[in-house]
């Protein structure tokens, strides 16, 4: 009797042990809501990514998400109209759970765009003159019905010199001392969510922000690599994170290619 006692107060004591550590334990997520700091009332659909750890979601129609996070991990928000923010996750946050966000609304000034129309005279070799010719050559992005984006020239040899005395070398000076935020093409690739947002947006910002370069870097990165500048200018951003993707996985067969070559010759010698 005495040791079925002793075996009952063991486990009595271990289940109330997991019991605290499973109270205690840190959630892997943090809830908040979103308001408009004008309505004051909730924002649906508003863009959030995981910096750290490249995921993202939207809010819902009532304003509010849930999404993986760490204490000291940033939350990038961006909503059409509003100033994107980035908020800290912290402890606390994590603690006690549901937060309100205010996002505040931005005055847009429009520009004033002029519309020059062609100025067609009847003659057709004449009017022919006058229409723009695009050579860029158009592919579905997978995942994307009915979307199309510019090819590079599928010509081996102009894609291989251009890698080699382009794109290699100006990839390596944007991201060879920061292969982490190269990484984190893949991580941003396998995100449906960011994918999905990145489809929509045509400002770069959300790409800025997970890889930690300027809008310049971006439009050079991608013109370097062989993509025109109505590419660069029409491009969603999904597009944009594509071209690059595949121009660093271009980068990386010749970079091993050299090496192997230069393995070769050190062999020899």
């Amino acid at each position: 009797m005495r040791y079925l006692l002793a075996i009952i107060l063991c486990f009595t004591i271990v289940y109330s042990h997991s019991q605290d550590s499973t109270a205690t334990k840190t959630p892997e997520t943090v809830k908040g809501t979103i308001t408009s700091s004008t309505t004051e009332g909730p924002l649906s659909e508003v863009n959030i990514v995981n910096i750290n750890q490249v995921v993202g979601t939207a809010t819902d129609d009532d304003g509010k998400f849930e999404i993986k996070a760490k204490a000291n991990d940033t939350l990038h928000l961006s909503y059409l109209g509003y100033k994107s923010i980035k908020v800290r996750v912290t402890n606390d946050w994590l603690k006690f759970g549901n937060t309100e966000i205010v996002m505040t609304e931005l005055a847009l000034a429009l520009e004033e765009v002029t519309v020059k129309s062609l100025e067609l005279t009847g003659y057709l070799e004449v009017d022919m003159k006058q229409v723009p010719i695009r050579n860029n050559n158009q592919y579905r992005i997978s995942g994307l019905y009915g979307k199309a984006y510019e090819g590079r020239k599928t010509n081996v040899a102009t894609k291989v010199l251009g890698a080699i005395f382009n794109p290699a070398d100006f990839l390596y000076k944007m991201f060879g001392k920061k292969p982490n935020e190269m990484q984190k093409l893949k991580k941003i690739k396998e995100d449906d969510e960011i994918r999905n947002q990145l489809a929509k947006r045509f400002d770069r910002e959300m790409l800025m922000v997970l890889l930690q370069v300027t809008k310049y870097d971006l439009d050079e990165i991608v013109n370097q690599c062989n993509y025109s500048v109505d590419f660069i200018n029409t491009a969603n951003d999904l597009q944009i994170l594509d071209a690059i993707s595949e121009c660093y996985e271009e980068y990386k067969v010749i970079q091993r290619s050299k090496e192997r070559k230069n393995k070769k010759k050190k062999n020899k010698a």
